[in-house]
């Protein structure tokens, strides 16, 4: 076990929580709780155009659902003067200039570097300039930006997944690092905030990669300790390619409303570039901390499969029992709640006992928590189905229409009191031979359908009033 560990999750408020991101905090998170360390949430907020308050409500909630629980919340726009002051220690060392290249003059020698097959980096034209210079373009109000000054020719760093790495800094450019003293951009405020709350492993995706090296040059330049940093696959759509909405890529709020649970979530995300020592597969949260290590991340790229999200879901599905779904599922397509009453659109009333049963009868078939009533839904609404579907075998319209009247007759004259599972398979099992011929029609009656739940596990939920009510209705399309 690791000592002093910090991790932390860095979204950009710009969009809601998604797989990609949630992956990384789910990362973040179990790295951070396997060495007793410290997990803080940091909203890079700096962009004040795209970032919206909707999209820090959504990813702080989502957290929470999937049971990311952070120690620390830290939002960039309330560090202002943090990246002041760095800037102009920066500033004052020499480390950094002020550029005042304009973005045409800029974008002129960008494309003459590009004719000449050169890689377009900024070329220093402002790096030398002396104080009396920048002095008179400041008189001159000309616009500026703040630009690192690299000096290095080389940057070498470890990634735990990946090894070493080397990039050559002259291929960088002198960076810019800020619009103002003010106005820090992404690759200043990261490395800021990572030193001044002390950050020891950066766990993030592998399109950061291009980053870290502008990131370190930073942290070398303030004479900082560097982290140590982990880049995570990407995530590819099950065509290989990005991923796509269709393939996967929507907000966790999205699968929340679809009917996930976190549960799955989690699961499903973990898998994704980490498989653990134990041929175990499926884990609660505690486990999943208990198994987690860094070195088990594969390097190459996980692909979605959203074939496995569903049946992890349904998994965890038939796991809960019924009183710790149903308040997580919408009953209001399906019921009006009123006091202790579940009133259905066909007149049926149920009370809380037997709506606890109906939902744990429709999670064995629920692919989601909004399948639950769906595929129970004979219970709720009135239903037509054709004449065929009570064919058994080979067996009659007629014998069919028979077996169904002596059922009816049998169920007629049993009281509430003895309207029971064990005197309902009594009757059904000796009226005849052939038990298929019993129980199949019986079951079509009471739901309209050829597969469901067993027959008198149904017939017992909505009554005997309304069992004698489906017969009666198959008889008569018999007839």
């Amino acid at each position: 076990m690791l000592e002093n560990v910090i991790t932390r999750f860095a979204p950009s408020p710009t969009g809601f929580l998604h797989l990609g991101s949630a992956r990384t905090a789910l990362y973040n998170f179990l790295f951070a709780r396997k060495n007793n360390g410290k997990f803080i949430l940091r909203i890079e907020d700096t962009d004040k155009e795209r970032s919206k308050r909707e999209f820090v409500d959504d990813i702080v909630e989502n957290l929470k659902w999937l049971r990311l629980n952070f120690d620390e919340i830290v939002k960039q726009s309330d560090r202002s003067e943090i990246y002041k002051k760095v800037i102009e220690e920066l500033l004052e060392k020499d480390k950094a200039y002020k550029c005042f290249c304009s973005k045409e003059k800029l974008e002129e020698k960008r494309q003459e570097q590009i004719l000449k097959g050169e890689a377009p980096i900024y070329q220093g034209i402002c790096r030398n300039l002396s104080k009396e210079e920048v002095d008179i373009n400041r008189a001159k109000n000309i616009p500026y930006i703040i630009r690192l000054k690299i000096t290095l020719q080389k940057i070498t760093f470890v990634d735990l997944l990946r090894g070493e790495i080397d990039v050559v800094a002259e291929q960088l450019g002198d960076f810019v690092i800020a619009k103002s003293k003010t106005e820090p951009l992404f690759h200043l405020a990261t490395p800021v905030d990572d030193h001044f709350m002390g950050i020891t492993h950066i766990i993030r995706g592998a399109d950061h990669i291009s980053n870290a090296s502008k990131q370190i040059l930073i942290f070398k330049a303030m004479g900082w300790d560097i982290p140590v940093f982990a880049h995570i696959p990407l995530i590819l759509g099950g065509e290989g390619g990005k991923l796509s909405k269709r393939q996967g890529a929507k907000s966790i709020g999205d699968y929340k409303v679809e009917g996930y649970l976190p549960e799955a979530i989690n699961n499903f995300l973990v898998h994704l570039g980490w498989h653990s020592k134990t041929d175990k597969e499926l884990f609660s949260l505690e486990e999943m901390i208990e198994e987690f290590d860094l070195k088990r991340v594969q390097k190459k790229a996980a692909v979605c499969n959203l074939n496995k999200l569903t049946w992890v879901n349904k998994f965890f599905i038939k796991k809960k029992l019924a009183g710790e779904i149903i308040d997580k599922i919408n009953l209001t397509d399906f019921v009006i709640k009123e006091g202790d009453e579940y009133k259905a659109p066909n007149g049926i009333v149920y009370n809380k006992e037997q709506m606890l049963k109906i939902i744990e009868l429709g999670k064995e078939r629920a692919n989601t928590l909004n399948d639950i009533l769906k595929t129970a839904s004979f219970f709720f609404k009135n239903f037509d189905y054709d004449k065929e579907l009570l064919k058994w075998k080979s067996f009659s319209y007629e014998e069919i229409e028979i077996s169904l009247e002596k059922i009816y007759k049998a169920f007629s004259e049993l009281s509430d009191n003895t309207f029971t599972e064990e005197k309902l398979k009594e009757i059904l099992d000796s009226l005849n031979s052939d038990k298929g011929l019993s129980y199949f029609p019986l079951r079509v009656a009471l739901t309209g359908l050829s597969a469901s739940p067993p027959p008198v596990e149904i017939a017992l939920i909505i009554g005997k009033e309304y069992t004698i009510k489906r017969i009666g209705r198959a008889i008569d399309k018999l007839k």
